[in-house]
C-alpha cells in the first residue's frame, strides 16, 4: 500500500488511512531520511488515537509516553542515537514490542530483527514538490 501526502492539510487523512490499514496492529516502524516527516506523521496518528499530550520528537529522551483520552499509553521511540541492539535491550525494547499498547518507532533498522511479524513498516520518501510518499508493508 502507498499513501501520498501532497501538503500538510493531507496529513490527518493519511494518519486515518494508516490506522485503518493497520487493522489493529500496534507496532509501527517509521523508516526514512532526516526531515522526511516521521515525527510529524506520528503526531498525527497519535492525535487520531486521541492523545491528549502534544507529541514531540523523542530524539534526546529516546522514549516519550502519551495518553489517549481513555488513558491508554502510546509509546513513541526514537532510536536515532543508538548504534547497537544492546542499547535497545538496555531500555527494555522487548517490553514495548510485546505489550498491548501502540508503539511508534523512528529509525527502526537497528532492531528490525527484534520486531514482531505483526508490525507495520513505513518507508517514507520525499517526492517532487516536497510530497511525502509512505510505502506501507
Amino acid at each position: 500500500m502507498e499513501i501520498v501526502i501532497r501538503n500538510k492539510r493531507e496529513i490527518p487523512a493519511a494518519a486515518r488511512k494508516l490506522l485503518h490499514h493497520s487493522a489493529g496492529t500496534k507496532i509501527f516502524a517509521f523508516n526514512g531520511p532526516m526531515g522526511a516527516g516521521k515525527t510529524t506523521i506520528i503526531k498525527a496518528v497519535c492525535k487520531e488515537l486521541g492523545a491528549e499530550d502534544i507529541p514531540v520528537s523523542p530524539t534526546f529522551t529516546i522514549i516519550n509516553e502519551y495518553r489517549s483520552v481513555e488513558g491508554n499509553p502510546l509509546f513513541h521511540i526514537d532510536l536515532y542515537r543508538f548504534s547497537t541492539t544492546d542499547e535497545a535491550y538496555d531500555i527494555g525494547i522487548e517490553e514495548y514490542l510485546t505489550g498491548t499498547s501502540y508503539c511508534f518507532i523512528e529509525w527502526p533498522s537497528l532492531i528490525e530483527t527484534l520486531l514482531p511479524d505483526e508490525r507495520i513498516w513505513i518507508d517514507i520518501t520525499v517526492g517532487d514538490y516536497d510530497e511525502r510518499i509512505l510505502k506501507i508493508s
